[in-house]
């Protein structure tokens, strides 16, 4: 085993030695390096967001027609840790009468929620937190946390605003997450397993070519359960004052800002993993570095699409966020695991011997998609705007005359 061309095995194996010749139980050992394990994996990804908060400020930036920060630092790449300072010397101020157990447990669930998406995640061939035989349904099981993290904080809170901005993310997340799981069923009938390592290992061709359509949806879906925009309903400042984090501040507020932000990279992640082959690649089993190299660049790319559409597409109406999940994504989910499994039956065999006919399925969902969204446009009432004078105002008049 080379460290340069898998540096995670090595350095876990030397790890093992080192403190089985010290003379521990092999449970001990185990324990011990998973610990450390979970710990450098924890405090990295929360690392991350440091990158990322700059990178997406930088390339909203530039969408926007704007430098970014350019200041604080060469590019401004002290920028976000002047700002990470400026959090944790801020004084934590808890608002009168506020639940502090719900209050409290809110921004940290809201970080642990996603943290323990990367368990089970597969970086490499052989670099992964675990491998579970339902490791899909672990990851969504996992993210519902995050709801229970929000509606804490709003309850919590003892503010109206907040508790209304709890409501409206979970219904939000609730909502879109019915989609987005109805969906996965396609390429978990693709792989015949919830296992994310054997969703990547049976990816010889990559599921998004052989089901665009899914892929689609499962994206607008994660984006929108993550409140990300166009559809940040849960922060709109104009409604409800910033949302469910309203009374927080210092680095109470910094957990929730973190939890956003490492949530869209999270959500790249996943998608990545089930539409994009995950870490497979040209010498990636060979090389398990270079399959890290291939997952993190698939990512970016996927990434880079949920920035684009925050930095350009405006805020959503609520009817319309509504409309767009129960009136177009969750039927065409429906209607898309319907159709793939009577393909998967009508023509059983190899993936690749069947690419045409699951495009043809594609086309087919697609085409009745693009009808819907023209009927609908078509048919949809619009409220008549025109110009007309004033009422006069006529003065009371004495009845009892």
């Amino acid at each position: 085993m080379n460290f340069l061309s898998d540096p995670v095995p090595f350095l876990t194996n030397w790890l093992n030695g080192l403190l089985a010749g010290w003379g521990l139980p092999t449970v001990l050992v185990h324990l011990i390096s998973y610990v450390i394990g979970g710990g450098i994996l924890a405090t990295g990804a929360m690392l991350l967001v440091l990158f990322l908060i700059w990178l997406e400020r930088k390339l909203i930036g530039r969408i926007q027609d704007r430098l970014g920060p350019n200041r604080v630092g060469p590019y401004g790449l002290f920028q976000t840790l002047a700002d990470m300072l400026k959090i944790f010397i801020k004084e934590h101020i808890t608002p009168e009468g506020a639940d502090k157990v719900p209050y409290e447990l809110g921004p940290v669930l809201s970080v642990a929620a996603v943290l323990m998406v990367w368990a089970v995640l597969p970086f490499a061939s052989s670099t992964r937190g675990t491998d579970l035989s339902v490791g899909l349904l672990f990851i969504f099981a996992v993210g519902s946390i995050g709801e229970l993290a929000v509606i804490l904080a709003g309850w919590g809170s003892n503010n109206k605003y907040a508790l209304l901005g709890a409501f409206r993310a979970v219904a939000l997340l609730i909502s879109y997450s019915i989609p987005m799981l109805i969906v996965l069923l396609v390429p978990v009938m693709f792989a015949g397993s919830l296992s994310l390592n054997d969703l990547v290992l049976k990816q010889t061709v990559w599921y998004i070519v052989l089901a665009p359509v899914p892929a689609l949806i499962f994206f607008i879906s994660s984006v929108a359960e993550v409140g990300r925009s166009p559809f940040d309903l849960t922060e709109a400042e104009s409604e409800i004052v910033s949302g469910f984090n309203i009374e927080y501040s210092g680095l109470k507020f910094g957990m929730f800002y973190v939890a956003d932000f490492l949530h869209a990279f999270t959500i790249s992640l996943i998608f990545s993993t089930i539409f994009l082959g995950g870490w497979r690649g040209p010498g990636a089993v060979q090389i398990p570095i270079l399959g890290f190299v291939y997952y993190l660049i698939k990512t970016s790319v996927v990434y880079f699409l949920v920035v684009l559409m925050r930095g350009t597409l405006p805020r959503l109406r609520i009817d319309q966020m509504n409309n767009i999940n129960w009136k177009f994504l969750t039927p065409f989910s429906l209607i898309s695991v319907m159709v793939f499994a009577l393909a998967a039956k009508a023509f059983p065999g190899s993936l690749r011997g069947h690419v045409l006919v699951l495009l043809s399925a594609n086309a087919l969902i697609l085409a009745l998609m693009l009808w819907a969204m023209n009927w609908f446009s078509a048919h949809r009432k619009r409220p008549v705007v025109v110009s007309h004078r004033r009422h006069e105002i006529v003065p009371n008049k004495d009845v009892s005359a």
